[in-house]
């Protein structure tokens, strides 16, 4: 598997959830790579989202890998559950539980990719131990709880940091970016070092999904091409 392979990954939080299908269909026909899911219990977030079902009903509408993302209280707990469910990939806060390590074996000993995830307020070398048990590093550009909000620039200097270990310590891991991405700001996060684009709102609430993935992807490998 190549880490230097642009993703795109389109936030179902942010789509008509009446009309879900449809919109996975779009997206998918837009050149998505994977379908990002927001799991959110309302005590580690401010906010209700969906839950077990639902990803096991996307697991059977499309075809791309979910990249299931807990924003939940001890993470462990659930672990196994949304890996059943369809789960290709799992990622869980650093914040959200005492035992990280334990966990992040936990989601590749149940099947999935294994993903740590960091808040805005949160210093990458909470990580340092963990980069050689992740598939995944998620940087949260937002606050994480809403969709829609406003991208945090010091993400910029978090997504430049892990670039450089990953060149450092020859490490494997994506790099995965959350929040207020769009098409103002691909090009620069792909330049940092980000390879993996959680969109919401700028691709769902366009009039054509598809067509605003393809753009995501063509400035962040165009952007990626430059910088070699």
């Amino acid at each position: 598997m190549t880490y230097a392979r642009i993703e795109i990954a389109p936030s179902i939080l942010a789509c008509n959830f009446s009309r879900l299908g449809e919109e996975v269909r779009a997206v998918e026909q837009g050149g998505a790579d994977v379908i990002h899911v927001d799991v959110m219990d309302g005590h580690f977030v401010p906010n209700i989202s969906i839950g077990i079902p639902v990803v096991q009903s996307l697991s059977k509408a499309t075809r791309l890998p979910l990249d299931v993302h807990l924003m939940i209280d001890r993470p462990e707990k659930y672990i196994e559950e949304f890996v059943r469910a369809g789960a290709s990939r799992v990622l869980i806060h650093e914040e959200a539980t005492v035992h990280l390590d334990r966990a992040l074996s936990m989601i590749r000993e149940a099947g999935a990719q294994a993903g740590a995830a960091i808040n805005p307020a949160t210093p990458i070398t909470m990580l340092t131990e963990v980069l050689q048990k992740v598939d995944t590093v998620l940087v949260m550009s937002v606050n994480p709880g809403f969709g829609g909000q406003k991208f945090i620039p010091g993400s910029f200097e978090k997504i430049r940091q892990l670039h450089q270990w990953r060149a450092r310590y020859n490490g494997a891991f994506r790099i995965e970016v959350d929040g207020g991405v769009d098409a103002e700001n691909a090009a620069e996060l792909a330049q940092a070092g980000a390879n993996t684009f959680v969109a919401g709102t700028s691709i769902f609430h366009t009039s054509d999904p598809a067509a605003a993935t393809r753009q995501l992807r063509k400035l962040a490998t165009e952007a990626v091409s430059q910088k070699v």
